[in-house]
């Protein structure tokens, strides 16, 4: 695998990340990012089509520590554009134990949501594409997968069943022209097999087990008729009626207002308890690292850049990226004349600069920072408590 990693990467290098980024792309030089990045994915999709990707031997693999559910390893996600390869989900690495709680948060285009829908095989393809990597999942009949290469058909056994996740919008992720009865039923009449009767008596019992009291009346209702509170509510009910082994919480509070937010959150604590089911949450609120997560991870521009336990990290952040974001939240108790917030803006993902990627937006950065090797692994500075600063790194 890594020598088709680097024949891509000649492909990558050969695209956008050549050209003057203050200039206009010619048509010439669209045509050949297009030319290239066809060529490349024609043959992405000809492996994932070829016989070898059906055999077990190829997908299965083995946990390198059986305490965990999920552990990703190198992962890499790209995006074929018009512009160039977007490398959204560059080399990151972190694991989730089995019945814990693992936040990554981080502003938006980061990589956290790809890095999500990536372990789930719904990266947008054909221009999305899982470069390189294994993500190493658990399943419950002991067999290890490695999801970055197992195919569809077998994904439709773990995906919805063994993996489910919340989306980030409610509103958009409910079909609008189904009630909300079938669509809870649907999950179960496809992975259990059992008559659209039952899964409709279950489909109301764990209605009314994430508090919603009208739980009959909702089965009948259409998601635009119900509150974002519901709706959410819905979801994570949607999420939970296999009860998978792994929940993947994708900003699981966006749009809602802060008294739902707090019961949404708990929520979601209250089910972990009861099923024993592990949490991937993903968020840019440190907040609710702080209320959920056992372990966060923080991401910027593709990478991790800090990662440790919460009350290690939520105390003493080492990197400054992690205390920007931890300054950004008001305090009630700690009057200031004007709210904090990060300066510019998280860089280009079809052209990262050389170096430490949070360079032009630090406050704490010097020439040296400029000499960071991104491909190298995070720095265990403590026990547990990883990160990617230079200047951490030689104090």
């Amino acid at each position: 695998m890594s020598t088709e990693h680097e024949n891509l990467e000649t492909v990558e290098t050969g695209g956008a990340s050549e050209l003057d980024k203050t200039q206009y792309l010619t048509i010439k030089e669209e045509r050949r990012i297009g030319k290239e990045n066809r060529r490349t994915i024609r043959e992405l999709e000809r492996r994932k089509r070829s016989k070898t990707t059906q055999n077990p031997e190829y997908y299965r693999t083995a946990m390198r520590d059986p305490s965990n559910i999920v552990e990703f390893e190198n992962l890499h996600t790209h995006f074929f554009t018009d512009v160039g390869v977007v490398k959204a989900v560059n080399g990151v690495s972190f694991d989730i134990p089995k019945g814990s709680v693992v936040g990554v948060v981080g502003e938006s285009g980061c990589g956290k949501s790809v890095t999500s829908l990536s372990l789930m095989q719904l990266i947008q393809a054909p221009q999305g594409q899982i470069i390189s990597g294994q993500i190493r999942y658990q399943a419950g009949d002991g067999v290890c997968y490695d999801l970055a290469k197992t195919p569809q058909s077998e994904m439709l056994h773990v995906r919805g069943k063994e993996v489910s996740m919340i989306f980030q919008e409610p509103m958009t992720s409910l079909n609008p022209v189904l009630t909300i009865g079938r669509q809870i039923s649907e999950i179960l009449t496809r992975h259990t097999g059992c008559s659209t009767r039952e899964a409709l008596e279950k489909s109301e019992e764990m209605l009314r087990s994430v508090g919603i009291a009208r739980s009959r009346e909702i089965l009948r209702e259409y998601p635009h008729r119900l509150s974002g509170g519901i709706r959410q509510r819905v979801m994570i009910a949607m999420a939970l009626i296999c009860k998978p082994a792994l929940l993947i919480a994708d900003e699981p509070t966006t749009a809602l207002d802060v008294t739902i937010q707090a019961q949404v959150l708990e929520l979601i604590k209250d089910m972990k308890k009861k099923l024993g089911t592990a949490i991937l949450c993903i968020t840019h609120d440190m907040s609710v690292v702080a209320k959920m997560a056992d372990r966060v991870v923080v991401m910027y521009a593709g990478q991790i850049v800090e990662e440790a336990d919460a009350d290690t990290l939520l105390s003493s952040p080492l990197h400054p990226y992690t205390r920007s974001l931890m300054e950004a939240i008001p305090f009630i108790d700690k009057p200031v004349k004007r709210l904090y917030s990060i300066r510019g803006v998280v860089p280009d993902a079809a052209d990262y600069p050389v170096g430490c990627r949070f360079y032009q937006r630090c406050d704490e950065s010097t020439e040296e920072c400029l000499k960071l090797d991104n491909s190298a692994p995070l720095l265990e500075l403590v026990p547990g408590h990883f990160v990617r600063c230079l200047r951490e790194c030689i104090k």
